[in-house]
């Protein structure tokens, strides 16, 4: 799964800032932050529960109701900050099931992937989950992560294989490292990590295929074998045409595959923008929405509009079709979000 992110070419997560500071509250109007300084170590975990339910992920899904979950990735500079905390508190209000939080090729994010997740979930109360991907890292590297992780309280990890450096075109395994998601979901359960491990873990997967994949048949065997390794639930790559998830759904489940689906959600915000997104990660536009969005984007708004009433309607008819949660990719903002789920109301588990 690709990490999204608009101001960075190729989607890659940006780098070079982790400013140490609590959130605002919620309720209150965003303050200006203040200058970065050092991080300081997270506080250790709570030893009692953050929330009325368990941490863990996968346990809500066993209430019957679809989650609502939103991504956010760590910015790069201070207006990005600031950004990300306006969003963070107006959708804290929406009281998600939980966030997720993005983690930069290499480990470029690795600190701040870490600390943010952390701050969420410690000082927010929101179920908290990490993105881990095997992008320039041996196995040895990967399990003081996830040590980290444990220590900080975080028991939730989307186990990715992540996109190629910048500058490459094809993966490449690092020596002691992994070549796929499976591998590191099973070095994940198999490992004995300090103080009793047992991560929730997601994974991705893709509607309309994996972009390096051969066909939607092998794409699927991959999908299994992260799921048989481990897997608790799965996060789909965004889709703007339904039918593709429900095909998608059908096939997983004829194919053994019994874990929750999560659909993966963007509501378009920005034409070019968009456009250079599913270029990249294999993501196809109907050709009716794509010719209107065409005809507005002389006029922002007008595409904001009808992007995010387009996201309404899909989330709407997912939901209807009994689909397990819905994660929006967020691009650290909050406006078409907070939009589309007051418009929907969904009882959602939290």
């Amino acid at each position: 799964m690709r990490t999204i992110n608009p101001t960075a070419p190729l989607c890659k997560t940006v780098q070079n800032c982790a400013p140490n500071r609590r959130f605002p509250s919620p309720s209150s109007h965003p303050v200006t932050p203040s200058p970065p300084h050092p991080v300081t170590p997270p506080p250790p975990p709570s030893k009692n529960p953050y929330t009325h339910l368990p941490m863990r992920i996968d346990k809500l899904f066993a209430l019957g109701l679809p989650t609502i979950s939103f991504e956010f990735f760590p910015p790069r500079n201070e207006a990005g900050w600031a950004q990300l905390y306006q969003a963070i508190g107006e959708l804290h209000a929406l009281k998600p099931s939980y966030v997720s939080v993005t983690y930069g090729a290499g480990g470029s994010t690795r600190g701040k992937t870490l600390d943010l997740t952390t701050r969420i979930q410690n000082e927010l109360k929101i179920r908290s989950m990490a993105h881990l991907t095997c992008v320039g890292h041996t196995a040895d590297e990967l399990g003081h992560i996830l040590d980290d992780l444990h220590n900080a309280g975080i028991t939730n990890v989307l186990a990715l294989r992540g996109d190629p450096p910048a500058g490459q075109t094809t993966f490449t395994a690092t020596q002691g490292g992994f070549a796929n998601a499976d591998a590191l979901v099973h070095f994940m359960r198999s490992r004995q990590g300090p103080g009793n491990q047992d991560f929730c873990i997601g994974v991705a997967g893709y509607p309309e295929g994996h972009p390096q994949c051969l066909n939607l048949v092998r794409d699927m065997e991959y999908l299994k074998r992260k799921v048989d390794n481990g897997a608790n639930f799965i996060v789909t790559q965004l889709f703007f045409d339904n039918a593709d998830f429900y095909r998608f759904r059908d096939h997983a489940r004829a194919s053994g595959i019994k874990v929750p689906i999560v659909a993966g959600i963007m509501p378009i915000l920005n034409v070019g923008q968009i456009k250079r997104f599913v270029s990249m990660c294999g993501s196809k536009i109907p050709q009716p929405l794509l010719v209107k969005l065409e005809s507005l984007e002389h006029d922002p708004e007008a595409v904001h509009a009808a992007g995010t009433d387009y996201a309404t309607q899909q989330c709407k008819e997912l939901l209807d079709n009994n689909c397990e949660g819905i994660h929006f990719y967020t691009l650290n903002r909050s406006k078409a979000t907070v939009q589309i789920v007051k418009s929907l109301q969904p009882k959602h588990a939290a």
